[in-house]
Order: C-alpha cells, then sequence, then structure tokens
C-alpha cells in the first residue's frame, strides 16, 4: 500500500481514537474518552475481525473496516465502518487516495464485497463513494434506493 498502514501499536490507537473523537466532533455526536476508544480499538484489532487503517504521519485519516462471512456464499465481506480525513486535508486527493488503499486492503484480506453507510447530506463522501462504484440502490443502478435503518437495543 502507499501512505496508509494498520494500527498495530498504542500510540497508533490512540491517534486513531483521536481522529474518531474529532470526526464525531464535527458532525455533533458524542464519543467515548480516547484512551478508553484507543484500548477498545485494540482489542477489535485483536479479535481478527477489524482493522483499523491510518494515513499520513502524522495521521490525518482513518478507516476501520469490520469482516464478515457472507449469508449467501462462502465468501468474506467488508462493512467500512468509518472513512474520515481531517478537514484541512480535504479536497487534496488524500481520500481518494487513502479510499484506493482502504479497499486493497479489504481485498488482501478477501473481501470481495463492501458496503457502508452514510447520511445524505454528506454530498462529498457520497461522492466519492459513487466514483468508485458504491451504489445506493438494491441490486444495484435499475433496482430501488436502498435504506439503511437503525435500532438501540
Amino acid at each position: 500500500m502507499g501512505t496508509s498502514f494498520s494500527a498495530s501499536t498504542n500510540d497508533e490507537f490512540r491517534c486513531a481514537a483521536d481522529l474518531l473523537v474529532d470526526f464525531n466532533t464535527e458532525y455533533g455526536d458524542p464519543s467515548p474518552e480516547p484512551k478508553w476508544l484507543a484500548g477498545h480499538l485494540s482489542e477489535l484489532v485483536d479479535n481478527g475481525d477489524t482493522s483499523v487503517l491510518l494515513t499520513g504521519e502524522p495521521a490525518i485519516g482513518l478507516a476501520i473496516l469490520r469482516f464478515r462471512t457472507a449469508t449467501w456464499a462462502a465468501e468474506k465481506e467488508a462493512y467500512l465502518a468509518e472513512f474520515y480525513v481531517a478537514p484541512d486535508h480535504r479536497g487534496h486527493g488524500i481520500g481518494r487516495q487513502f479510499l484506493t488503499e482502504v479497499l486493497e486492503h479489504a481485498r488482501e484480506r478477501g473481501a470481495t464485497y463492501v458496503d457502508l453507510n452514510t447520511s445524505e447530506d454528506d454530498e462529498a463522501a457520497r461522492h466519492l463513494y459513487e466514483d468508485f462504484g458504491f451504489n445506493c440502490h438494491e441490486g444495484r443502478a435499475d433496482g430501488p434506493l436502498a435504506i439503511y435503518y437503525e435500532l438501540d437495543l
């Protein structure tokens, strides 16, 4: 890969946690304390089903991929749970390069499918994902609009 790398040290997980807190702060969402979040990210990676990727030195971007076995095939899928580039670094192609590297990482881990969600009003993210071929229609372009739901249990 290019400039991105998988977080593996305490300092790298702390950096990832700080970026996640920045992400949530930017969008007005609550966040846990960064020290706890860094430990949690480390545990997720240790469990084997998660990759925490960073880009830049110092890191200015973060991606979290969660892996699972597909329902309808004996294949691995990836969920792009988080993708963030710090605001001061947007508009320079960094997100595009980083997403290329994130998708390559997913392929290297055996994923044949990636899904994600974003808000309707985040037009920059939507354009980036659509430029990469992501589609928000079930069964692709001619299908109905796919809708994402959430429920706290």
